[in-house]
């Protein structure tokens, strides 16, 4: 089956779920780990002449389907689970689509089509961004002020502490980032134990936390929010949880003043801001990230080589089947992000080190120049946005290869050099030098501190060899919470 097309099977549990033939089915960019489609069903014909079973929907709905099945052990909830949720917050008030149907055995869930755009980037009037992000932080505010023990979610469990549940959470990203052989990624390890270290000491109330909630997870139109969207990593826990995460999504999305937004959730929630508490949930948002899906076996750690985890991926699917190259980005994007929450909660006050010079250009350096312009000139002339899209992330991955091609070769041999330091000798590769390197690490012989500082300067050339590729987002951080006066 090819990603641009549904199985007949989906096709015909669609049709028998609301009662009309389909006449279309549409993938969309984006999705995040699910697949998005827009469905157009013939709303005239289901035998009576009227639109029962879709109301007022004019035929448009939107599919959101994975054709693999989830992982035992994966971070994300299983769609029916996720349509619990969002019927429990629909019921609730909450802007969200509605549902009309949860395959029983698939991964599929048929929502409401809502209109509105993800991407808040492209509202360019700064009074209607304000409008937009203020509408979402009382949409936030009001989910938060929810007593969770009153929504009808089975799936999420018992409602217990804060403290419980982040526990809970932090074994459970173990068990996913414990390998067949029992080993786990250093830095994995080394997040989880500082995590379980430093639960903060809150005992206020419990909230329903969206996980990964802000720009790009809700729809906007006219100034307003018109559904909030993916619920898959929700759980029970800290409001400042979400808080954190609404921080990560405003580095890949900017989101108005952050510190004016906060202020704002503060007054309408109920809940005071606590800055540690929310540097504590950035460093659990990126480990929570880096072991979304368990550790099936060697070559995906999050560390010893994210890039051979984007590689693998690659690998085990069809190239249609996603955009290698906006994966690749966040990826590196997300690896620094995460160093950079560790730097702030451990204070090693890092710096950027030494940053790999480039080679003597190779005769063949003109022709990326050459590939680049003619993706140029093909993607305006594609009208499908997914192949737009992925158009555009061959482009990322080109650059990324013209870096390495100028300067890879000089990164690696400064992170060898990094690692002999901590050993006392030259390793016989690289890679052997990164193995030894966390052994020595698990076993405390490398400090937890030099370590971080080693893998600090690896993701920060990475980053740097990385920069033309990822465009903006290498410029962007993790915004400041409060006005310093």
């Amino acid at each position: 089956m090819s990603s641009l097309t549904l199985p007949a099977a989906i096709l015909e549990w669609m049709e028998k779920a609301v009662g009309h033939p389909v006449l279309s089915a549409t993938r969309i960019p984006g999705g995040g780990t699910r697949q998005g489609w827009f469905i157009d069903v013939d709303a005239s014909r289901n035998g009576n002449g009227n639109t029962d079973g879709i109301g007022d929907t004019g035929g448009k709905l939107f599919l959101r389907y994975s054709p693999q099945p989830l992982p035992a052990r994966s971070a994300f909830h299983r769609l029916a689970t996720e349509a619990e949720v969002i019927r429990a917050l629909g019921g609730a008030g909450i802007a969200v689509p509605a549902v009309y149907a949860v395959h029983p055995v698939e991964e599929a869930v048929l929502l409401e089509r809502v209109p509105g755009d993800t991407w808040f980037y492209r509202l360019r009037d700064p009074d209607e961004q304000v409008r937009v992000a203020q509408d979402f932080i009382r949409s936030l505010a009001k989910v938060h002020r929810l007593d969770p023990a009153r929504l009808d979610i089975p799936g999420l469990g018992p409602v217990r502490s804060a403290r419980e549940h982040a526990l809970e959470r932090i074994a459970q990203i173990r068990r996913r980032a414990t390998a067949p052989d029992g080993s786990i990624d250093p830095l994995v390890r080394l997040s989880a134990d500082w995590l379980e270290a430093h639960v903060p000491d809150y005992d206020g109330p419990v909230v329903l936390v969206q996980g990964d909630t802000g720009p790009g997870n809700f729809l906007y139109q006219d100034g307003r929010v018109t559904a909030v969207l993916d619920w898959e990593l929700c759980h029970f826990g800290d409001p400042m949880d979400d808080i954190a995460w609404l921080s990560l999504r405003t580095v890949q999305d900017t989101f108005t003043h952050l510190p004016d937004r906060l202020a704002e959730y503060e007054k309408l929630s109920g809940h005071a801001i606590d800055v540690d508490r929310i540097r504590y949930y950035r460093v659990f948002a990126e480990t929570t990230m880096a072991t979304l899906t368990p550790h099936e076996g060697p070559g995906v750690p999050a560390v010893d080589g994210e890039q051979r985890a984007a590689e693998q991926s690659a690998a085990e699917k069809p190239a249609a089947e996603q955009d290698v190259g906006n994966l690749m980005l966040y990826l590196q994007l997300h690896r620094r992000l995460w160093l950079e929450a560790l730097n702030a909660v451990m204070g090693l006050e890092l710096t950027k080190p030494v940053m790999p010079e480039p080679a003597e250009p190779r005769d063949w350096q003109p022709l990326y120049a050459d590939v680049l312009a003619m993706l140029r000139t093909i993607t305006p002339r594609i009208t499908d946005p997914l192949a737009s899209q992925w158009l555009k992330g061959i482009a990322r991955m080109v650059r990324h290869l013209r870096e390495l091609d100028a300067c890879g070769r000089e990164r690696d041999e400064l992170e060898q050099s990094d690692i002999a330091l901590l050993l006392g000798y030259h390793p016989s590769s690289l890679q052997a030098g990164r193995d030894a390197l966390a052994r020595a690490n698990a076993v405390r012989r490398v400090s937890d501190e030099d370590f971080t500082r080693y893998l600090w300067n690896r993701v920060m050339r990475d980053d740097h060899v990385m920069r033309h590729a990822s465009g903006a987002l290498h410029f962007r951080t993790w915004p400041p919470l409060t006005d310093v006066s």
